[in-house]
């Protein structure tokens, strides 16, 4: 079996989680591809001392790999899901942080939840993307032009709202007066979105979110749309650029720039474990607390 590892170095949170990955696999003879800028973490933070093969940073995996392993939270998926891109690997996330929809595996049952790895005893979810084209071309979308959570537009340098002129299929839907705009996948919608009063969504939902950030008009309210919708926007404002972000790469776009948003023609992979579900996600993490039932 081989696997790829991608993580993030926070010392009180995944020193241990890194240790037990690296112990567990290495006792079950699994082949571990380390990426090249943490695995020299892990050198000079002495977490390993054995050489291991890498694979480089802003590159795609191949279909040789069992999974990437990502160690961190949500925002590592994030960033991991650019090594998957189109190469049909699945991504298993073991969450370090507080609250995490992507990051499945929690580091109190680490032993358990890998033992289903060696076994192969997990099933993979798709996960809708969102390409991005921008008229006139911006250099920073070209290579990695898709978001696993959101596309989101919003000012820049200045406490102005922006002007979002928003079309679906070429249609006009409104022009949003506000911080900004958020257009969100069913995965994303546990995120930005949410915290903006757009509504939740479950994964397998053929659906995406617009959630206008801060309007100045109240009636501007979250939208649902069907997933094969074709998302135009045109920004304009007072000042000569604004935000446009995929996930975490966010670049500078002139105004009047043409923004065309649509899924793209792949998905990400997700693994999913058994016992670890979105729905026991939702109700222990961000609804109700703790299952109460006996």
């Amino acid at each position: 079996m081989k696997i790829a590892i991608y993580g993030q170095y926070y010392q009180n949170s995944t020193e241990p989680i890194i240790k037990d990955i690296f112990k567990f696999f290495n006792s079950n003879n699994v082949e571990m591809v380390i990426e090249e800028n943490f695995l020299k973490m892990l050198y000079e933070k002495q977490l390993v001392k054995k050489e291991y093969k890498t694979f480089p940073a802003n590159t795609a995996l191949d279909n040789s790999f069992e999974m990437l392993i990502s160690i961190g939270g949500d925002g590592t998926i994030l960033r991991a899901a650019a090594f998957v891109r189109n190469s049909g690997v699945p991504l298993l996330g073991i969450n370090a942080g507080r609250l995490g929809f992507l990051a499945k595996v929690q580091k109190e049952n680490i032993d358990i939840l890998l033992q289903y790895v060696i076994d192969q005893n997990y099933t993979t979810s798709e996960r809708t993307l969102l390409g991005l084209t921008a008229e006139p071309k911006n250099e920073a979308f070209e290579e990695l032009n898709f978001a696993m959570n959101e596309v989101t537009v919003s000012r820049k340098d200045t406490t102005s709202m922006i002007t979002v002129e928003t079309y679906l299929n070429n249609e006009y839907l409104n022009s949003y007066w506000a911080d900004g705009l958020i257009i969100s996948t069913p995965t994303g919608s546990t995120g930005y979105s949410l915290s903006c009063g757009g509504p939740i969504l479950t994964p397998d939902v053929k659906s995406l979110v617009i959630t206008p950030i801060a309007p100045h008009n109240l009636t501007a309210r979250p939208l649902v749309i069907p997933d094969d919708t074709e998302i135009t926007l045109r920004v304009t404002g007072r000042e000569d650029q604004y935000l446009v972000s995929l996930d975490s790469r966010i670049s500078s776009v002139k105004n009047e720039s043409i923004l065309k948003i649509k899924k793209t023609d792949y998905k990400i992979k997700m693994v999913e474990i058994p016992g670890e579900t979105f729905l026991k996600t939702l109700r222990n993490k961000l609804l109700w607390g703790e299952d109460k039932r006996n």
